[in-house]
This record gives C-alpha cells, sequence and structure tokens, in this order.
C-alpha cells in the first residue's frame, strides 16, 4: 500500500499508558518524520468514558473545573467541558466518580470494600455547577466508573430525599443503596426544569437481573458474590418494584455506570450511544471526505472492540465512507481472520516492536513514533 498523503489519526486512548491525545501526536511526529508534507489530522476519540472531554476541548470547547466529591469521599477537582455559547456542557463521569481515580490513604484499600463504599455525588455536584453556570442541555458520558451506587449518590447530590425505613436519610455508597425504602426525586427534577439531560452511553445491560450492572460489571469493580447491590436494593429508587419490567430500571443503558445510567434515566435523561455522540462531536464525517487513511486503535484489541467500543465506531464511519483503517494497539487479542471480517486493514500491535508488554505500557510513545515512521513507508504487510 503506498503511503497516503491525507491521514486522520483517529485513536481512543491506551488506558493507564497514554491518552488519545498523545497517541496521536505520538503517531503523527512519527508520520511527519518521514513524509513531511503528509496532510495530518489528529482527531482524538473517546467511548464515553476517560478521553471524552478531550473530543469536546479539540473542538473549541472551554474546559471547566468543579471541587467535588470523590468517589470515596475525597475532595477532586473534576473537570468539564462548556460549549462556545454556553448552553450546551459535557461531563466525563470519569474525572469525578471514576475508577482511575486514587485512592487516599485513610481511605478502603481493599477492592471489595472500595467497590461498596464507592458513590456517584461527585457527578452529580459537576451536573449542578454546569447548571449553575447556565447551561441548558448537559450530556454525561458514563464510561469509566468506580460506584456500583445504582446513582445514589448522584441524585442526592441533585437534591432528591433518599430514606431508610425510620425515615432518616440514607449514606452515600451501596450501604445508602441496600437501606433505601423511599425515595423522592422531585426536588432534582425541579432543578433539572427546562434542561435536557442526555445519557452517553454504548453499554446496554439493564440495572437489575443477571445482565444487570450488579452481576456484569460488580465483580470488575471488586464487589464480592454476596454483597453485589441492585438485585433488591433497587426497587425503591425505581419508586414502584411491579414497575420494575417496564420502568427505568429496565431499559438499555439502565446499568451503565453501576446504575448511573439508570438515575439519569429516572430524571427523564435521554440516551445516545456515546461513541456515536463523540464520532459526531470530533467531526470525523467532514475528516474522512477527502482522507487516503484513517488510523484509529486502543490499549487491546479484543472482542468487546468490534461491539460498541470507539474504534469499532471509527472502523464504520470510516468503511460507509470508503476510507481504508489501519488498527494500531498495544497488545492484540484478535485472530486475523477477526481483523479481517471486521474489516481493517492492517494492524500494528506495539507488542511486535517490544514484546514486553510492560515496557509498552510504561513508555509507548517512542513505540507509537515508529509505527507511524511504518506508516509514512508504507512497508507494513497486512495483519
Amino acid at each position: 500500500m503506498p503511503s497516503p498523503s491525507r491521514i486522520v489519526l483517529a485513536p481512543d486512548s491506551f488506558k493507564g499508558s497514554a491518552t488519545a491525545r498523545q497517541v496521536a501526536a505520538a503517531l503523527r511526529d512519527g508520520i511527519l518524520g518521514v513524509e513531511p508534507a503528509a496532510d495530518v489530522r489528529c482527531l482524538p476519540i473517546a467511548d464515553g468514558g476517560e478521553g471524552t472531554l478531550d473530543v469536546a476541548l479539540t473542538r473549541g470547547w472551554q474546559g471547566q473545573r468543579a471541587a467535588v466529591a470523590g468517589p470515596w469521599g475525597d475532595p477532586v477537582e473534576a473537570q468539564w467541558a462548556m460549549a462556545p455559547g454556553g448552553d450546551e456542557a459535557l461531563v466525563e463521569l470519569a474525572a469525578a466518580s471514576g475508577i482511575a481515580l486514587p485512592v487516599q490513604a485513610h481511605r478502603p484499600t481493599d477492592d471489595a470494600t472500595r467497590a461498596l463504599a464507592a458513590s456517584s455525588r461527585g457527578t452529580g455536584e459537576v451536573i449542578a455547577a454546569a447548571l449553575d453556570a447556565g447551561c441548558r442541555r448537559v450530556v454525561v458520558g458514563v464510561g469509566g466508573s468506580a460506584c456500583s451506587d445504582g446513582g445514589l449518590g448522584m441524585l442526592r447530590a441533585l437534591g432528591a430525599v433518599v430514606r431508610d425505613q425510620s425515615g432518616q436519610q440514607v449514606p452515600d455508597g451501596v450501604v445508602g443503596l441496600e437501606r433505601a425504602a423511599s425515595v423522592d426525586l422531585a426536588p432534582a427534577r425541579e432543578l433539572l426544569t427546562g434542561v435536557e439531560l442526555v445519557l452517553a452511553a454504548d453499554v446496554t445491560n439493564p440495572l437489575v437481573g443477571p445482565q444487570g450492572a450488579a452481576a456484569v460489571y460488580g465483580p470488575q469493580k471488586g464487589a464480592d458474590e454476596d454483597r453485589r447491590p441492585h438485585r433488591d436494593g433497587a426497587r425503591p429508587l425505581e419508586g414502584r418494584a411491579d414497575a420494575r419490567r417496564h420502568g427505568p430500571c429496565a431499559r438499555p443503558g439502565a446499568g451503565a455506570a453501576g446504575g448511573v445510567g439508570f438515575a439519569l434515566l429516572a430524571l427523564g435523561a435521554r440516551r445516545v450511544s456515546g461513541v456515536e455522540h463523540l464520532l459526531d462531536l470530533a467531526g470525523i464525517d467532514s475528516a474522512l471526505r477527502d482522507a487516503d487513511l484513517v488510523v484509529t486503535g486502543e490499549g487491546r484489541l479484543d472482542s468487546q472492540t468490534l461491539h460498541g467500543k470507539a474504534p469499532a465506531g471509527v472502523l464504520g464511519r470510516a468503511r460507509a465512507a470508503g476510507v481504508p483503517v489501519v488498527a494500531v494497539c498495544g497488545t492484540s487479542a484478535l485472530t486475523p481472520s477477526e481483523l479481517r471480517r471486521a474489516g481493517f486493514d492492517r494492524v500494528l500491535a506495539l507488542t511486535d516492536r517490544e514484546p514486553d508488554v510492560a515496557r509498552c505500557l510504561a513508555d509507548p510513545v517512542p513505540l507509537l513514533r515508529e509505527v507511524g515512521r511504518d506508516l509514512a513507508r508504507g512497508c507494513q504487510g497486512h495483519a
């Protein structure tokens, strides 16, 4: 394949290793080092989790900050983005209630205790800050959460009142969810009067049941079998136990972010695909119109990549535009035939150059520059 002159770089982050913006910049440096005349456009993407705000910031949105409660109660300064004109906000749950946020020394250190204690309160506080700033449309990207509280903390931060059987307000976290006997959403709904609330999520799991938030995602956050929430504890937050089959509990996306998706739906949010929303925000279709090649990827390519993750979204848009697609990753668990069926023209893994995965994770930028040089030379074989 000859080295193209118009290249769109649209990677997701290599989680825990490099942001999407850093990945794109390293690839660009490598390409331009070989082909200085190449027209290279960096378009970092995300799927609603880590890196979501970068998509907006590269499109001229203004970064804002809010001092909020982190998932384990420690204060964090969470960033959010405001659209030009100030009427729309983009909130990244991971910035306020994310599993990658640091745990202070005096907080629980074992996974199970952290999973039970984690709260979504900070996300509600960021939404409230956006409303205070005058935003009338708030999009919430919900990937990368630490919480499994059914959105309890977020609801309380927005004014909802949740009480136990004795009439006392419940604490945050899974403990509060398990104690909840009644919920009054009216104050939160009043706060959101005239506001368009949007849930940006590609997770389609309901809140409860065998495919619910606790059963599927609880173990990833450290929740053990005996204390996985939502199976019964979510019923008070639904309002009526007999409405679970048809209400917000059962709707696709309710299980996103440990139930934060449910809480947003209960407040009247409209659900959209996180990947598709962010691709539109990034202007991917316009960038592809005259492109010779698009490069996407993430830290690890696996079966999940092909089902709703950001690289799959880029792949779909590029194939529709007739543009070849190369995937760049740290490592790939997909077979060559799976990659070909998906539609990737080539796959370039950092482990092809450095077999030590730990080194790839620790310092991916030089390896990404090498990949960029290979792309420019057009000398890499097909995957």
